[in-house]
């Protein structure tokens, strides 16, 4: 039978700890509680706990600085022992300032019973991943393949292992995911990953390219509309929150959406209600939120772009996926393995990779990462006659008519902007692809709808 974990509520209103005693109680915890900082100490000295909830705001004279001083000392005395936060929906930038301390999540007032349940779950979920991990010896891709399914995912370098190893215990928990990386490294197989491996796998699995959609659309696209809520409307319609309920939403692209479409967003992460478009009724959801990006979000935030508040929402564990450059002994199984899978759709069972080509391919540096990498393979098919595909085939075959590793070479800096970068990334895959805006967009990593978007920003004629 698994132990009792011990759970400490500190807050100095009485109706605050009696009901989430009584809640958490009956979920099967065992609860004590606190009313001050100093008797939260007192009793965290004495006994061991799984976790604490506290609350920021013990007086209106201190403005959360005492909750944030118990915090603190939380810290410094117990560095492994989860914090999660209770402040004010008016108090996010307190939370914040919390997270940044060392807090593991916080909850806004007003809290559901099962928003407060969730969190708890999903806090004390991460530790015992955590702790599995420490006591776990897999260190082969064999011995992963068993415990989880990573079908479609290929790659065998111990860093890459370490990374299917996160996946793989994180997928457990119903923790928010961020992940990173460059376009074309496979962010969204990783999600896959994570959904497929999540008790929450025979439910729906819902993905959004949020680069795709219109700022005008995005509450009608992500939390659906009433009949006659605006002109067309001539249905009820759900969004993309209510199709994904009890499963799991993939929100792609998170970095390019727009400041008043995040305050949209962060409300339903927050307490797990939205409205549908011409509607004042609120509809709960039970969702797992996953996120990928292939920007800098600190650097956004830092601009005034992205909403920290919405950031360590998502953030709550990072997966940071390599660019192909940084793991090489992956490229001849990923490119023999490509060549296995495009050969049997173009009945080209017999080609083969010589050893140059695996040769050229392993010290290319792909700035278009394992996609450019596979386009580059099935170009290479397509283009070949016979049957082993050999290294000046697969230098003809390069997207753009250069080498990845030209491909890739960076003006000097201060001799062209990001943008002016941009553009001409955007010019050549144009040229390349004579003008396909599928084709350029898939080449490019973004949606078609982005590429529109990026086309009338700089004024580019497809």
């Amino acid at each position: 039978m698994p132990k009792q974990q011990n759970i400490l509520v500190v807050d100095d209103d009485k109706a605050v700890t009696t009901s989430l005693q009584l809640l958490l109680k009956q979920a099967g915890y065992q609860v004590r509680a606190a009313s001050s900082p100093s008797q939260a100490l007192s009793t965290a000295e004495q006994q061991a706990f799984d976790l604490i909830i506290q609350d920021m705001n013990f007086s209106r004279r201190t403005s959360g600085s005492e909750g944030l001083a118990l915090l603190v000392s939380f810290k410094q005395k117990w560095p492994a022992l989860p914090v999660v936060l209770i402040t004010a929906w008016g108090s996010v930038e307190l939370a914040v300032k919390g997270i940044k301390a060392g807090a593991a999540d916080f909850i806004t007032k007003p809290w559901s019973n099962e928003q407060i349940l969730q969190t708890v779950r999903t806090t004390l979920g991460l530790i015992d991943a955590n702790r599995d991990s420490d006591q776990s010896s897999l260190n082969t891709r064999a011995q992963l393949d068993q415990q989880y399914d990573f079908s479609g995912i290929i790659g065998e370098t111990p860093e890459f292992l370490k990374i299917l190893d996160i996946v793989g215990r994180v997928s457990k928990t119903d923790a928010p995911v961020l992940i990173t990386g460059e376009n074309g490294v496979g962010k969204e197989i990783i999600a896959d990953a994570i959904w497929r491996n999540s008790v929450r796998k025979d439910k729906p699995f819902v993905k959004v390219n949020l680069a795709g959609l219109p700022t005008t659309l995005f509450e009608s696209e992500m939390f659906g509309h009433v009949k006659g809520a605006f002109t067309g409307a001539h249905t009820d319609r759900a969004g993309r929150f209510e199709a994904s309920h009890e499963g799991t939403i993939f929100l792609d692209e998170i970095g390019d959406l727009t400041a008043g479409s995040q305050v949209k967003l962060l409300r339903v992460l927050q307490d797990r209600t939205f409205e549908k478009v011409g509607s004042s009724k609120s509809q709960t959801v039970d969702v797992r939120v996953l996120s990928a990006t292939n920007r800098e979000l600190e650097a956004l935030i830092s601009e005034g772009t992205f909403r920290e508040d919405l950031f360590y929402r998502l953030n709550l564990i990072r997966i940071h996926v390599p660019p192909l450059r940084k793991r090489r002994n992956d490229i001849p199984l990923l490119a023999t393995t490509f060549l296995q899978n495009i050969g049997r759709r173009y009945q080209r069972t017999d080609a083969q990779l010589a050893p140059d080509a695996l040769d050229w391919l392993s010290t290319q540096t792909w700035p278009g990462n394992v996609r450019q990498l596979r386009q580059t393979v099935e170009r290479a098919i397509l283009l070949g006659s016979g049957t082993t595909i050999t290294a000046d085939d697969l230098e003809h075959a390069v997207d753009m008519h250069q080498s990845p590793s030209q491909a890739s070479a960076f003006p000097a800096p201060g001799s062209m902007s990001l943008e002016e970068m941009e553009k001409k990334m955007i010019l050549n895959a144009l040229q390349e692809f004579e003008g396909h805006i599928t084709r350029t967009a898939e080449a490019l990593g973004i949606s078609r709808n982005a590429l529109y978007r990026r086309l009338e920003k700089y004024g580019i004629d497809s």
